[in-house]
């Protein structure tokens, strides 16, 4: 068996134990739990706006799916340079339109 390790080692393979050796987990005051937390996260990854992960988790819980995907789409396919701010303008833009229909 110590054959096959240094036949191994001289290839480049390195045993699965120790692929993630590299890496260092962010240790963070929370847990994503549920998929609305997940989303608003990642909302606010694409938005480049975590100091406010919160509002964005909390739309997602409570705001249509289908109008803030369609709002990341406007504010993504635009070049602002406050991505954040443009998605909260759009959005109420998209909710009005909306009530007055």
């Amino acid at each position: 068996m110590s054959k096959q390790r240094s036949a191994d080692d001289k290839k480049g393979f390195q045993g699965i134990g120790s692929l993630f050796d590299d890496y260092q987990i962010k240790e963070d005051k929370g847990y994503i739990t549920k998929e609305f937390q997940d989303y608003g996260y990642r909302l606010a990854l694409k938005l480049d706006d975590l100091r406010h992960k919160g509002l964005y988790i909390k739309m997602a819980k409570e705001e249509d799916r289908a109008l803030l995907e369609q709002t990341l789409r406007f504010v993504i396919d635009s070049s602002a340079k406050s991505k954040a701010r443009l998605f909260m303008w759009k959005l109420k833009k998209l909710k009005d339109e909306k009530q007055n229909q």
